[in-house]
């Protein structure tokens, strides 16, 4: 059975159509490749951005606030996302998806925040200073406030660094002077590791914005919601 199989195979790849299906297959993969692994790299040499702020966050995060350096880098929607490659390098084919937690009416100025749970975002994490360089293919993505213009208010609701695109688009709202109402829903492991708390009452703040914090492992005394976020 094996063998007629072969001689199938073969009989058929013999066949002209077959044979230019597969030299275009493989074209398009070459090109693929060119694409991903050469002209991408060599469009961003050409964007480098600067880290000018590097804030930890709670729960083994920090936010790199980076500046595009020689160039008027690029706008984008609140809640969408960016690939990040850190080095000195756009080559090293080590890039990683991460969502704005920035305003994005402070954009060029784009704020990514990375959690360490990994070997590469651990290193950004340990390592990260001001003046570093680094690489940002973007923006991408569709999930955005800006897509429901005409909503009476927004419900957030959010995971642990989940909460970064969330951030960007309240953030956004808030430079914007919103004045409807929103809710954010906020699951956490315990208090102490919640990221962006403060951000999050500084917001409440500005915005007509109640915030929910649920909490796997509370405190002593804790008289806000516990357990996981379900329906």
């Amino acid at each position: 059975g094996t063998l007629v199989a072969l001689i199938v195979l073969v009989t058929l790849l013999a066949g002209p159509v077959v044979r230019w299906l597969w030299v275009a297959w493989t074209l398009a993969w070459v090109a693929l490749v060119l694409r991903v692994r050469i002209a991408k790299p060599l469009a961003l040499l050409r964007r480098p951005y600067v880290v000018r702020e590097v804030r930890p966050e709670r729960g083994d995060a920090v936010t790199l606030a980076l500046e595009p350096d020689g160039h008027p880098g690029f706008r984008f929607r609140a809640g969408q996302f960016a690939w990040l490659t850190y080095g000195d390098s756009p080559f090293a084919a080590a890039e990683h998806p991460f969502s704005f937690s920035g305003s994005s009416q402070r954009a060029p100025r784009v704020e990514l925040t990375v959690k360490a749970a990994g070997d590469f975002t651990r290193r950004v994490v340990e390592r990260a200073r001001p003046g570093d360089r680094a690489y940002v293919d973007g923006p991408f993505g569709t999930m955005s406030v800006d897509a429901f213009p005409d909503a009476d208010g927004h419900v957030f609701v959010a995971g642990g660094i989940g909460i970064a695109p969330c951030l960007s688009m309240l953030r956004t709202l808030a430079d914007r002077g919103d004045r409807r109402q929103h809710l954010v829903v906020f699951g956490s492991g315990s208090w102490e590791r919640t990221p962006f708390r403060d951000d999050l009452a500084e917001l409440s703040r500005r915005l007509d914005l109640k915030v929910v914090h649920v909490l796997e492992d509370p405190p002593a005394g804790w008289a806000g919601e516990t357990g996981l976020v379900t329906e």
